[in-house]
């Protein structure tokens, strides 16, 4: 029997922690790469144009993906009344929120409170589903979809496919309008080999999620045939390429080429903290001689497939079945692989419980690294504030920009930022203190969650002090604001020459702070304006347009470029007198 007080209190806990951990200092951290504004001027774009099927941001670009994560952003800003970097990357923190709750749920009803809790939170507390569900980009989203659908298809399963599932509909749907077709057909695989595996009749099962297929695509048609009514054959360009000619490796650009074991690096890096547990664990364990035949191996895992319960089954194929999946195409990121982090989380969850039992050891060597880690943290902080790290170390190619951080990181104001900054240190000399303290029961708890504790700790002091003050630096926020002073309206325009075919490199950070104004000066015959050049592009420029073009740079505007990291200076041009 479920204790229903206690399922509520590991719930309502959970809550809060994605609630503090998450959506406080969204906004802290201005755009420095190119992704998040990408991402974030196509819902400004939405709202600017009034069009909500294919907006068109930097003069020239459609989507390159569809809408469902641009809608939100949309929806979110239209209440708050702008587009800005908190309402941009609140979908993220949302769909991340709602897939852990769901997962404790899950897991809960069929594996216990105790271990739908600690999965849970290791789900939400790794490195790389953390730095996903504070970012403004489409894969976060994508993810909780995918997970979501996964758990209510195999929850049809559970009523031997019988009924309409649909909660897991809308989910494929939603999946389908975040990132394409991979966000349907994934889901829908996982749990059709999970029931074929249990016995269930072949056909049955595809005409089953045939049909469940079709109905997902609905919603979806709707969009696409408005959008190819809008874009006509470029966007069904854009469609094969990104959909169909990725998987393939076929793009006409490279993107993000990667052999197979960078997934598994990819892997065992996002899971950090977590992975220290897992290699610390191996010098605790008892090994014996591997002695049998491979035949004896594959037998082996047939009858270890057959006998699993049905949960970890469905789990494992989930982690199998997406990861071979990804590992296919040319085209490979780390956040592609974020479907199959809540089950992982799952298995270390269940693995970290037995530690504490059987090998406590392991567990509390990885809870004092954490802690030591915490306390080095805070120190050197304090180091840097009071002025003891000489700015003489800092040399070589990028001493500028690494003085710039080092200088950020000693001004930053210490109101609540103090206490934030003490968070990690208070929880570890915490743990330090009472490790032997209290009866059995209270130190398998502590044993436990401490890990998770300092970890959340150590990401509340990152990202709502050391990382802003840092990264903010890097962003061109303040020189957007320059050229907004210097060009207060009207296009402004950016030279960028040779750009790769299908995948153009632009001022994305510029063009979301400027408001979408930044067009491409090669595909356009200005008579008179502003552009953008940089350094590297200048001497080209003048071979192409010099006899054409007067320019004239604009005083005070100098600075490296987030997106094509060269130096760049606004200049303004006119057609020289003939």
């Amino acid at each position: 029997m479920m204790d229903k007080k206690l399922h509520l209190k590991y719930f309502w806990i959970l809550a809060a922690v994605c609630l503090v951990s998450l959506f406080l200092f969204l906004g802290k951290s201005d755009f420095h790469t190119k992704g998040e504004p990408r991402e974030a001027v196509v819902a400004f774009a939405m709202l600017d144009m009034d069009n909500w099927t294919l907006p068109i941001t930097n003069g020239t670009d459609m989507a390159y993906k569809p809408p469902m994560f641009h809608w939100m952003i949309a929806a979110i800003s239209t209440v708050t009344g702008a587009v800005t970097e908190y309402t941009s990357r609140m979908p993220s923190a949302i769909a991340l929120a709602v897939m852990v709750l769901a997962g404790y749920l899950f897991y809960s009803r069929r594996r216990g409170s105790g271990v739908a809790f600690l999965a849970s939170l290791i789900a939400l507390t790794n490195f790389e589903v953390h730095r996903a569900g504070m970012n403004c980009r489409v894969d976060m989203l994508l993810a909780a979809m995918m997970v979501l659908a996964l758990f209510q298809l195999y929850k049809w399963g559970e009523k031997g496919l019988k009924g309409v599932p649909l909660l897991g509909i809308l989910c494929l749907s939603g999946a389908f309008l975040t990132k394409g077709p991979v966000g349907l057909v994934l889901p829908c695989a996982v749990v059709a080999v999970f029931m074929w595996i249990r016995g269930m009749n072949f056909f049955r099962i595809f005409f089953s999620f045939l049909w469940v297929v079709l109905a997902a695509c609905i919603i979806p048609a709707f969009w696409y045939y408005a959008a190819w009514k809008q874009g006509g054959e470029q966007f069904l360009a854009l469609v094969l390429e990104e959909n169909v000619l990725r998987f393939l490796g076929k793009m006409t650009y490279s993107s993000h080429e990667n052999p197979w074991p960078y997934n598994v690096m990819t892997v065992i890096t996002g899971f950090v903290p977590y992975t220290i547990l897992l290699v610390m664990s191996l010098f605790t364990l008892r090994y014996t001689r591997i002695a049998a035949k491979p035949a004896q191996w594959w037998n082996r895992f047939r009858t270890w497939i057959r006998e699993m319960d049905d949960t970890r089954l469905f789990s494992f194929l989930s982690i199998a079945i997406m990861f071979v999946f990804y590992c296919i195409p040319k085209s490979k990121r780390s956040v592609y692989l974020l479907p199959i982090y809540p089950f992982i989380a799952y298995f270390i969850a269940e693995y970290v419980i037995w530690l504490v039992k059987y090998r406590p050891r392991s567990v509390k060597w990885f809870n004092a690294t954490l802690c030591v880690l915490a306390l080095v943290l805070t120190s050197i902080f304090a180091a840097v504030r009071c002025g003891l790290v000489p700015h003489t170390i800092l040399e070589g190619k990028h001493a500028d920009e690494n003085l710039a951080f080092l200088n950020a990181l000693e001004t930053i104001p210490l109101g609540l930022e103090l206490l934030i900054i003490l968070l990690p240190a208070a929880v570890a000399a915490w743990y330090f203190w009472s490790r032997n303290k209290g009866d059995e029961k209270f130190r398998k708890l502590r044993l436990t969650y401490t890990g998770v504790a300092v970890t959340v700790a150590i990401f509340f002091a990152l990202d709502g002090v050391y990382q802003p003050a840092v990264l903010n630096v890097k962003s061109n926020k303040p020189q957007a604001a320059r050229i907004a002073e210097a060009v207060p309206e009207g296009t402004i325009y950016s030279y960028i020459a040779n750009p790769v075919k299908g995948n153009r490199l632009h001022h994305f950070t510029l063009n979301f702070y400027l408001g979408n104004r930044i067009v491409p000066f090669i595909d356009f015959a200005p008579e008179d304006g502003y552009v953008l050049i940089g350094k590297k592009q200048y001497g080209i420029f003048m071979e192409d347009y010099g006899g054409k073009y007067e320019l004239e740079p604009v005083p005070g505007i100098e600075f490296k470029s987030n997106d094509t990291k060269d130096i760049t200076n606004l200049y303004k041009f006119n057609l020289k007198q003939l």
